[in-house]
């Protein structure tokens, strides 16, 4: 349970019921990843630049995980929303993560999507480059 505590954001009542359904959909991914071995090294990364929604680690590598969450795939769906612009926050946000906590590694983006009220998952490995 403490483990849990640790990863899983707790319920907030004053937060939004958008702020609570993106809550869901990050625990979410973080669970699939995690049951897919990935190691969580920090959530909710958050600099002047941008924000990254999971760090994670993959073997050797980090890796900067944006998780989106849309109710259909009107416009796109989840992964599409991801803009040239959120992508750029999202790196310059993942350089000042990699420069102090781990320089010499490599690094990848990957976007969890998840879409309808089944809760489709979908992994995108290398989803952009920096």
């Amino acid at each position: 349970m403490e483990f849990l505590k640790r990863f899983f954001k707790p319920s907030n009542n004053n937060q939004t019921a958008k702020q609570k359904r993106g809550n869901q959909a990050e625990d979410k991914a973080l669970s699939y990843l995690t049951n897919k071995g990935y190691k969580l090294l920090q959530r909710n990364f958050t600099t002047k630049a941008g924000e990254v929604d999971l760090i994670m680690q993959d073997g050797e590598s980090l890796v900067f995980i944006e998780v989106r969450y849309r109710k259909n795939a009107d416009f796109g769906g989840a992964a599409a929303s991801i803009t040239h612009k959120k992508q750029q926050r999202i790196i310059k946000a993942a350089l000042a993560y990699q420069q102090k906590h781990a320089p010499q590694s490599s690094m990848r983006f990957d976007v969890v999507a998840i879409e309808g009220i089944d809760d489709t998952l979908n992994h995108i490995i290398n989803a952009f480059g920096s």
